[in-house]
């Protein structure tokens, strides 16, 4: 068995190698970027038996056409629904396929949402820069050459973990996947600045509807408005932005700050979008219609929490579904009949591992 390889026919309007993030370096100038949609990133990687930050395809509205060109491996697709396609069919998301050389990857066009991830077992495996492998464009770091994929790249996936082939068919269920209602506001902590702005100015934030403009990127998303009010200047001595900061600068329009965001910044911050909204924030479109809501840091919190018990839960039915036997032809309701003692050999992985069974009876 050998690593997936990849042949980008066509690369996508942006495509990038992206992972959990470049953690631990903004101290020094460098932005964390990685997966804009981290939950349904994570979830990807744990359906293809990878750990939950290896390296994946971020694919933004329309996606790329991808030829296995050797290897065979797992491949799944979260986050929005762009269209995924295996040799012309539409293919499942959120479930565990099979890949092989010979194949064709693609995606026919967004349906919803604007991010999707391609992960893959093993992981993307492209040079590990600053303990990531994530691509940010603006300083060209990370994934290939720091740029976007592009038409003839190759594109090698890791060497896949140990019982990947029994990933294949796992489905991540409905209630634990990633949602993005579209009319749902994004929840807000208070901000670090909140006290420089008027009570006109918080109850506009909060009272109004807004617009994605269409300056959106991965650094962050302007908004289009009502004006946000200060006490006075917008400006402050720089200091630590986070992910989610709504910046507010002089103008009154509010932005908020994702995966590529600078490390230090100047503007009021008059909240933080807790980093479940994030996700649902990174999938919508220019135009679309954003609303905020305050609520308390316990609360943002339990959401974070939430978030997290879906991932272990996911991670236990792979373990479940990996550990379940597959018999070839019709299985009874009743389960499989087995011989009431036996041994047999069962190979995986190419490791070869002797099983012995018997039934106990029971004792009066």
């Amino acid at each position: 068995m050998s690593a997936l390889v990849l042949a980008c026919r066509l690369p996508g309007m942006l495509t990038t190698v992206q992972d959990g993030g470049r953690w631990g370096y903004q101290g020094k100038g460098m932005p964390v970027a990685g997966a804009m949609d981290l939950q349904s990133f994570r979830l990807g990687n744990i359906l293809v038996g990878n750990d939950e930050n290896d390296a994946a395809l971020e694919v933004t509205v329309l996606g790329p056409t991808l030829y296995v060109s050797d290897g065979e491996g797992m491949a799944a697709v979260t986050g929005a629904d762009l269209g995924f396609q295996v040799n012309g069919q539409l293919a499942p998301m959120w479930t565990a396929l099979a890949v092989k050389a010979g194949d064709t990857l693609s995606f026919s066009g967004p349906k919803s949402g604007c991010r999707a991830y391609l992960c893959f077992s093993g992981g993307i495996d492209v040079p590990v820069v600053m303990e990531s492998r994530s691509t940010y464009t603006r300083a060209k770091v990370g994934g290939l050459e720091g740029r976007a994929l592009k038409k003839d790249d190759r594109v090698l996936c890791g060497e896949p973990r140990p019982l990947w082939k029994k990933c294949e068919g796992l489905v991540c269920p409905a209630e634990l996947r990633a949602v993005y209602p579209p009319d749902a506001p994004l929840r807000v902590v208070p901000g670090p600045q909140e006290d420089l702005f008027t009570g006109k100015g918080i109850e506009t934030f909060y009272g109004s509807d807004y617009s994605v403009s269409n300056s959106a990127d991965r650094m962050g998303y302007r908004m289009d408005g009502p004006e946000i009010e200060h006490t006075g200047a917008a400006d402050i001595i720089s200091d630590a932005i986070p992910l989610g900061a709504v910046q507010v600068p002089g103008h009154g329009q509010p932005i908020v700050m994702l995966a590529d965001r600078q490390t230090t910044g100047g503007y009021t911050k008059i909240g933080v979008v807790c980093s479940v909204d994030i996700a649902a924030l990174s999938q919508r479109l220019p135009g679309h219609g954003i609303r905020f809501v305050k609520i308390t840091l316990d609360e943002a919190l339990s959401l974070v929490k939430e978030e997290h018990r879906k991932r272990d839960e996911l991670r236990r039915l792979r373990a479940v579904w990996r550990s379940t036997p597959r018999f070839p032809g019709p299985v009874s309701d009743g389960g499989p009949e087995l011989p009431a003692a036996g041994e047999a050999i069962l190979k995986v992985d190419g490791e070869e591992h002797r099983v012995s069974w018997e039934e106990l009876q029971e004792v009066e």
